[in-house]
């Protein structure tokens, strides 16, 4: 059974760190251990798994298909010893992913605070505005807003949001006031990532679909253009409430203002007991809402 590990870890090692010499420093060996037990490796596999050169290392088509396969190997043997030896103490690499505006603003301070109190614990957080498959990608948590749809991800209310219609003093002088959502169709309408906006009418929700001639999955780019009065927009309340209390920007439609958006801990199931994920999960219920100016969810 060792056998057929032998040299799995080292190869993994060394196609992550692009050297022999950075493979061997990562796993605390000699760089002859790490070359041996590669070879080894290759002999069994009878295929070449780099390609050498005196100054680098490169992947054959070989060593790529095995490298996706052997890292997610290392990774479900490490959970599993984790379960049994870990004593509850989160540790190992904690991939996660989330939007970069939430992610860098309140996600990645509350994560770098877990990580400083866990020496065994790493991270690895992806900011992005891409909908990550976590599964397929080998992320164990993503923090995610609004509506679920993955049946395979198992999903924890940690906080919520609350939305914002607003726009700049100087375009309402110029274009008027909504009155109702229907008279959003003849205004400017600044578009973010999501195609439609919501409202609530009548104690039911009520989307809307805006139009206009500016769209970007930015939040920040979007605030930006509504203070250069540019158009009406709808954003999240840590993008846009100290614009309101500065008064450069005024709030529509309080009214039909939707109820307010939760924010979810959503992880692939087989992950749910591991303790870096439990930890993480838990500090985000307590720490995310307040953050936001919410009491926790």
């Amino acid at each position: 059974m060792y056998q057929k590990w032998d040299g799995i870890d080292e190869f993994v090692a060394v196609a992550t760190m692009g050297s022999f010499a950075g493979g061997a420093e990562s796993l605390g060996a000699s760089t002859s251990q790490v070359s041996r037990a590669i070879a080894r490796l290759e002999g069994r596999l009878e295929a070449q798994l780099f390609y050498r050169t005196t100054r680098k290392v490169a992947l054959t088509d070989t060593g790529r298909a095995l490298g996706q396969r052997c890292r997610e190997l290392i990774r479900q043997r490490d959970e599993a010893l984790d379960l049994v030896a870990g004593g509850g103490e989160p540790q190992g690499e904690l991939r996660l992913t989330c939007s970069t505006a939430l992610g860098s603003r309140f996600v990645a301070p509350i994560v770098a605070r877990m990580t400083r109190q866990y020496p065994k614990l790493s991270v690895n957080l992806e900011l992005s505005n891409r909908i990550i498959d976590l599964v397929a990608e080998g992320f164990d948590l993503a923090v995610r807003t609004g509506n679920l749809a993955d049946s395979r991800l198992i999903a924890t209310r940690i906080a919520s949001r609350r939305l914002y219609l607003c726009a700049s003093p100087d375009y309402l002088e110029r274009a008027g006031r909504p009155q109702a959502v229907d008279d959003l169709a003849h205004f400017e309408c600044l578009m973010g990532a999501a195609s439609t906006w919501q409202f609530e009418i009548d104690g039911s929700n009520r989307p809307f679909r805006p139009n206009g001639r500016w769209r970007c999955n930015s939040g920040d780019a979007v605030l930006e253009a509504a203070l250069l009065g540019m158009g009406i927009c709808q954003l999240p309340e840590f993008y846009v409430l100290p614009r309101l209390a500065d008064g450069s920007l005024e709030s529509l439609l309080e009214t039909y203002r939707p109820k307010d958006e939760p924010i979810w801990a959503v992880y692939p199931q087989r992950r749910h007991l591991l303790p870096k994920v439990q930890h993480l999960v838990d500090r985000l219920r307590i720490e995310l809402g307040p953050a936001l100016g919410h009491r926790p969810a």
